[in-house]
């Protein structure tokens, strides 16, 4: 039996794991382990009509029911002898319609000037391999939001559209000059910076006056006007028999003129999580504890990420820059901002710890030294450069030096999804995935997901993602591989490519806020051992048909994994005895018994402990 640190994030949010024996556990049917570890099947059938149906309502899931039925069936159709015609035919007729109908809504989105749209069209066309119809790309498509958005005077998302057109294509010196004239008359000097070196690199002559404002730098003093104290007011709760202030207190910083601020989603959480049921108000403060509160309300939220985007009616003195991107050097010095036990506007500093950490269900964070406390989260962590690096959003606090902020380039990613208002939606294919030697190995698939509907494989190695493979380091495969779906939306066509040469396209669907709290709900636990424990189990052939306990041989222990720490190795016998979920904690634990090869088959009972929002998921 072995223990995992507690992590806690601040502002009382606690992600503990503990080691807990409990009295009751699972029900086990009188299935074999062969059917246990045999993926669901679905019922239904992907009929012609159907298909047809969709190729002028939704084409983008007609496309996905193409590609599925051609998995189901091949060439033998059980169709193929239908009256109403031959049944490739009719699927040739149906992608055809289905395709003209993607570019006709890209048409539309267009002349309406939905760039949004047009741009999540022009990827799913590229993820078919085809050329939108348009002289204008995604790049162009996101380059005219910003355009847009710079007329009305939507600078946050204009300077955001920007950069991002620029990751997909280069601005032209023409654009960057229009984003650097904006940036200095709005004072944010590190946006200012962006544009002007794209500007300079193209050789471009610009004013003395604009250059040397983007050259300039900001100082600590100057940042901390743009830094804010949240305070969710929760009313009163009762503990011991008397009332006691329930008061959430956080760090938020300015990113536009407008008053909207970043801040940690479980700072907010009480004003949009639909299962609390109490009292919560937000506002926020600017000096000490004799300011004047303004109120604040919740503009956008990724929960996955532990971001959101708030909004007061106030012009700040400062706006930070979120297009900067920069990714800091271990050893960097850096200098975190916030309002550490309602001390507002401390300055602290420290080094950059340690880059990739696997802490969130998405992408990786920061390690940081500098001192943050109760209240530092969701403040800004910036460089010597004046460089906004993070957003600060837990500690672990047994261990004061360890630190963690979430990367600005992610800020900057999850943004435009947090600006059209409300819950951020993010895509989902089904994987968790665990790193191998020449790309991602699936190690389960969720039942009901596009990659099952498509039956895909565990086992498979995915090498790309609509065409393009991850470059990373050793460790971080699986968050780039996350970040080429991170700016897409939901109901995107995207096309996954395996080692084998294969070609997988399926329409995304919304992630669901715990992933694999869903797949427990519908899948046997002995396959869920495998992306929560990192336990691959194969059937072992003992036992009776019914018998309480299944048994089962490792057939694989991933690296690095709660099976890996626990000394499990493959061909080692194991029997399942128990599964519990303790959704509140976010936590699954699993009783087996195993006989370890490496121990001369000594039979020993483990307890298994996981987090269920693993962060190895796509």
């Amino acid at each position: 039996m072995f223990s995992l640190i507690n992590m806690k994030k601040y502002c009382g949010v606690c992600a503990g794991m503990m080691l807990l024996v409990f009295s009751a556990g699972m029900h086990l049917s009188c299935a074999s382990a062969e059917e246990l570890l045999e993926p669901p099947k679905y019922s239904y059938e992907y009929r012609l009509d159907d298909i047809e149906k969709f190729s002028g309502e939704d084409p983008v899931k007609a496309i996905h029911l193409i590609n599925v039925y051609e998995r189901i069936y091949g060439e033998l159709s059980p169709y193929e002898q239908e009256d109403d015609g031959n049944a490739s035919v009719r699927l040739k007729n149906a992608y055809d319609s289905a395709l003209g109908n993607l570019k006709a809504l890209q048409t539309a989105a267009v002349t309406e000037k939905r760039w949004d749209d047009a741009a999540s069209l022009s990827r799913s066309l590229s993820a078919l391999g085809m050329n939108d119809g348009y002289d204008a790309s995604e790049a162009d498509f996101l380059l005219m939001k910003a355009k847009d958005a710079l007329e009305k005077d939507d600078n946050l998302s204009a300077f955001i559209s920007a950069v991002a057109s620029h990751a997909v294509e280069p601005l032209s010196t023409d654009d960057a000059m229009l984003f650097l004239r904006r940036a200095v008359d709005v004072k944010q000097r590190r946006t200012a910076a962006f544009f002007l070196n794209i500007a300079l690199r193209d050789g471009a002559d610009v004013p003395s006056d604009l250059r040397t404002y983007a050259e300039g730098k900001d100082t600590p003093s100057e940042m901390i006007k743009g830094v804010a104290t949240v305070l969710v007011d929760r009313g009163m709760r009762v503990q011991f028999g008397r009332g006691t202030i329930d008061r959430v207190i956080g760090s938020a910083f300015f990113v536009d003129l407008s008053g909207l601020l970043i801040t940690n989603y479980h700072v907010i959480a009480s004003e949009v999580d639909p299962k609390y049921e109490g009292y919560s108000r937000m506002y926020i403060r600017l000096g000490d504890a004799s300011s004047a509160r303004i109120p604040a309300k919740v503009v956008g939220y990724d929960a996955a990420m532990d971001l959101a985007l708030i909004k007061a009616e106030y012009t700040p003195e400062y706006v930070f820059s979120v297009v900067d991107r920069v990714i800091p050097r271990i050893g960097e010095t850096v200098l975190a901002v916030g309002s550490p036990g309602g001390l507002e506007k401390t300055v602290t500093s420290g080094i950059v710890s340690a880059l990739g950490r696997r802490l969130l269900q998405v992408g990786d964070v920061i390690q940081i030294d500098a001192a943050v406390n109760h209240g530092n989260s969701g403040g800004p962590v910036v460089d010597t450069e004046g460089r906004l690096v993070g957003v600060v959003f837990a500690g672990i606090t047994q261990f004061p030096g360890l630190n963690f902020a979430v990367p600005a380039e992610r800020l900057a990613a999850a943004l435009p999804a947090m600006i059209n208002g409300g819950k951020a939606e993010r895509p989902w294919l089904g994987f968790v995935i665990s790193e191998a030697r020449n790309g991602g190995e699936i190690l389960y698939i969720a039942p009901g997901t596009p990659a099952f509907e498509l039956s895909m494989k565990e086992g498979m190695t995915i090498t790309s993602i609509n065409g393009r493979s991850a470059d990373a380091p050793q460790g971080m495969l699986i968050p780039a591989f996350q970040d080429m779906l991170f700016p897409a939306r939901p109901g995107e066509l995207v096309s996954v490519g395996t080692e084998d040469g294969g070609s997988f396209i399926m329409m995304s669907t919304a992630r669901p806020e715990i992933p694999l709290l869903t797949a427990i709900e519908s899948d046997s636990k002995e396959r869920i051992a495998a992306p929560l424990f990192g336990l691959v189990l194969a059937p072992s052939g003992a036992g009776s048909a019914f018998s309480r306990n299944r048994s089962f041989l490792v057939k694989k222990v991933v690296r690095g994994s709660i099976a890996d720490t626990a000394g499990l190795s493959e061909n080692d016998p194991v029997v399942v005895n128990r599964f519990q979920l303790i959704e509140q904690e976010k936590i699954a634990v699993m009783d087996i018994s195993v006989k370890k090869r490496k121990m001369g088959y000594m039979e020993a009972a483990l307890q298994l402990p996981a987090y269920i929002d693993t962060p190895d998921t796509l």
